[in-house]
């Protein structure tokens, strides 16, 4: 009963569970796809980005396709319990989104640009749910990492919300956070890059089908 009612509501400190005080994955190597480095220290020139638009894996797979999208990894952020499992995040006791770190390249693609992919690639109006996917995890935010990024996916936001509004859509749940007080945790290996390594997995990830008036979004 109490797994199934923290599937729709965020849990509370005294409810998360205690989770680990060592990474569940301390290397996760090299992208399948890219053949660059998932974790970190980045080249200088690049700059990091955070998204979650519900299951993390298509939502990675619209990342680095775009064109000046130099690695991407998947893991688990936005909530209180430390290093958890992917049956952690599930339970709704940790309080996670599932999200996509896209590390890039300014010179190539602008932090607009993503946000562009990031609006359209999901429906930002659904709360704890993406679609069929529901629970906490699967709830919309974006984790910035500078207060450019900050104001620029404020912006992004209210530009969006006029233009679903006009079709009939209802309020943007997404949240916008400092990555500063929002800890990244890398999550498991078989997460990485899943639908290169299982191209007929599942994939969730559906949009309104209403163009976000922010930049325009270059794939590759």
């Amino acid at each position: 009963m109490m797994l199934n009612a923290f599937k729709t509501r965020l849990p509370g400190p005294e409810d998360a569970l205690p989770g680990r005080s060592e990474p569940i994955l301390a290397d996760p190597g090299r992208h399948t796809v890219l053949d660059t480095p998932l974790a970190g220290p980045y080249p200088e020139h690049l700059e990091v980005a955070d998204f979650a638009l519900g299951c993390f894996w298509g939502a990675e797979r619209r990342f680095w396709q775009t064109e000046g999208v130099w690695t991407t990894l998947v893991g688990y952020q936005g909530g209180i319990t430390p290093n958890p499992t992917y049956e952690e995040v599930c339970s709704g006791l940790t309080g996670h989104t599932e999200t996509v770190r896209v590390v890039f390249d300014p010179s190539r693609v602008s932090y607009a640009e993503l946000l562009k992919v990031f609006w359209e690639s999901h429906d930002p109006t659904q709360g704890f749910r993406q679609g069929n996917d529901v629970g906490t995890q699967y709830r919309s935010a974006i984790h910035t990492h500078s207060p450019e990024q900050q104001q620029a996916a404020e912006e992004s936001r209210a530009a969006y919300q006029k233009v679903l509004e006009s079709s009939g859509y209802g309020t943007i749940t997404t949240e916008i956070l400092p990555a500063a007080d929002c800890p990244f945790y890398v999550a498991e290996l078989y997460h990485q890059q899943y639908l290169d390594k299982n191209p007929a997995g599942y994939c969730g990830l559906g949009g309104t089908g209403l163009s976000c008036p922010i930049g325009v979004a270059k794939a590759g």
